[in-house]
């Protein structure tokens, strides 16, 4: 099933309706759907490469209120619907423990990291939700994480083309490791020096 997925999404990125398509996946991704819209935007960028920063802005916006609902749905259906989507990628239960108190001490950063990697990001939405996170800092961290991944693969597909894509697709854990670690000691400079 997810193949056949894949498949039409790489369809559809070649479509008339790619961008309400981008925009539909990038949203449900955040709550619910199994495949990231990355799939779609990678080669609608490589396609129309001077388009390749709306995409990531449409990418991105869609994203965080797709993120939005996966926090209602923490927060308002976590017995019915969230539990079942959370079962889907792994022990509820244990999810929920083991997010709960990571929440409460640091959800900005576990928000804003998970966001960014292809860590299943409807977890994070909604344990976020389940836990209560502060709403405006989720969506905070929810729009600099997936704007950031989004905006730069974006970047790096506009300047380097196919070049780039295998590298993004085989490096992309490392990638985000490593610019994780940029910001968050961007963050700390800030604080240490201003």
């Amino acid at each position: 099933m997810l193949k056949k997925l894949y498949h039409w999404m790489l369809e559809k990125a070649a479509g008339p309706a790619a961008v309400p398509v981008l925009a539909a996946v990038a949203f449900v991704e955040s709550s619910f759907f199994p495949l990231p819209p990355d799939l779609m935007l990678i080669p609608m960028c490589l396609a129309a490469r001077r388009r390749a920063f709306m995409f990531a802005l449409v990418c991105s916006l869609a994203s965080v209120a797709g993120g939005l609902l996966g926090y209602g749905i923490g927060s308002l259906l976590y017995e019915t619907a969230g539990r079942w989507i959370l079962d889907f990628y792994g022990d509820a239960d244990v999810l929920y423990a083991r997010f709960q108190e990571a929440f409460q001490a640091q959800g900005f950063w576990l928000v804003a990291m998970a966001g960014f990697t292809p860590f299943p990001f409807k977890v994070i939405t909604i344990s976020s939700g389940v836990a209560g996170l502060n709403l405006p800092l989720f969506l905070l961290a929810c729009f600099v994480s997936r704007a950031g991944r989004f905006f730069l693969e974006a970047a790096l597909l506009y300047m380097f083309g196919e070049k780039i894509r295998s590298l993004i697709e085989r490096y992309f854990g490392l990638l985000t490791v490593a610019f994780f670690l940029l910001l968050l000691g961007g963050f700390l400079a800030i604080k240490l020096f201003v």
